[in-house]
C-alpha cells in the first residue's frame, strides 16, 4: 500500500514542472498495486492528463485558489476539525508525536496534518492501520470531495480513491455538518481578510493533554472529539 500513498500524496502536492512529468507514472503505480478500483483510475488518469498537460502557471495558480485561498477545501485535516482555535495546538502536537513513534520526521516548511503529508505517513504503516486511519477521516475527505464535484475539479478522483480504501464509509452526518457551512469564494477578498484575521493557533505543548501522543488521541481529533 505505501507506493499508492506515495503516489497519491504526489498528486495533490503543489503542482511543478517535475510532477507534471510523473504524474502519468503515478497513476501507473496505484494501478499496478490494485487498491484502486477501474473507475476511480480513469478519473486519476484525468487528472494526471490534466497536470501534465496544461500550462504550469494556470495549474499552479488553481491549485493555490482552490486548496490555499479556499479554507473549506483546505489540505490541513485539522483545519475543518478544529478551524483556528487553541484546541488546534495539542492535535498538531500529538500528530507529530505519532510521526516520530514511526520514524516520521517533520520538515520545518510542513504541517503535520497537511494531507500530503499524512499520506506520507500512512504509507509506512500496516495495510490495516493505515485503512483505519483514513476511515476516521472519512468524513472530512469526503465533504472535499463534494466541494471538488461541485466544481468540476480533476483532483476530486484523489479524494475518490483514498475513500475507496477506507476500511469504513464516512459519517454522514458528519459529512452534511461540514458541507452545511459556508462555502469559501477565492475572489472574495474581503471575507477571506475577516476569516484568516482568526485567533492564532498556538503550537506549543498542553499540560492538560497529556495522552497526546498516542495513536488514540489522534484517531479522537480526527473525530472531532
Amino acid at each position: 500500500m505505501a507506493v499508492t500513498y506515495r503516489a497519491l500524496s504526489r498528486l495533490m502536492s503543489y503542482p511543478e514542472a517535475m510532477l507534471q512529468k510523473e504524474a502519468g507514472v503515478c497513476v501507473e503505480a496505484i494501478r499496478g498495486e490494485g487498491l484502486v478500483p477501474d473507475r476511480i483510475l480513469a478519473s486519476l488518469r484525468r487528472l494526471a492528463d490534466y497536470l501534465s498537460g496544461s500550462d504550469l502557471y494556470e495549474v499552479q495558480s488553481a491549485y493555490v485558489d482552490l486548496f490555499d485561498r479556499t479554507r473549506s477545501l483546505s489540505l490541513h485535516l485539522y483545519e475543518h476539525v478544529h478551524g483556528e482555535s487553541r484546541e488546534r495546538g495539542p492535535a498538531m502536537v500529538g500528530l507529530i508525536e505519532l510521526y516520530r513513534e514511526h520514524g516520521l520526521e517533520m520538515e520545518v516548511s510542513d504541517l503535520p496534518d497537511y494531507l500530503p503529508v499524512f499520506l506520507e505517513f500512512l504509507s509506512i504503516l500496516p495495510d490495516e492501520q493505515a485503512a483505519s486511519l483514513i476511515g476516521e477521516a472519512a468524513h472530512v475527505l469526503e465533504a472535499i470531495s463534494e466541494r471538488l464535484k461541485k466544481r468540476q475539479s480533476p483532483y476530486r478522483s484523489a479524494f475518490g480513491a483514498l475513500l475507496s480504501i477506507s476500511d469504513k464509509p464516512a459519517d454522514q452526518a458528519a459529512v452534511r455538518s461540514l458541507l452545511s457551512l459556508k462555502d469559501d469564494d477565492p475572489n472574495d477578498f474581503e471575507a477571506l481578510d475577516k476569516a484568516w484575521a482568526e485567533e492564532p493557533v498556538t503550537f506549543g505543548p498542553d499540560t492538560t493533554q497529556d495522552g497526546c501522543s498516542k495513536a488514540q488521541s489522534m484517531l479522537n481529533q480526527m473525530r472531532g472529539g
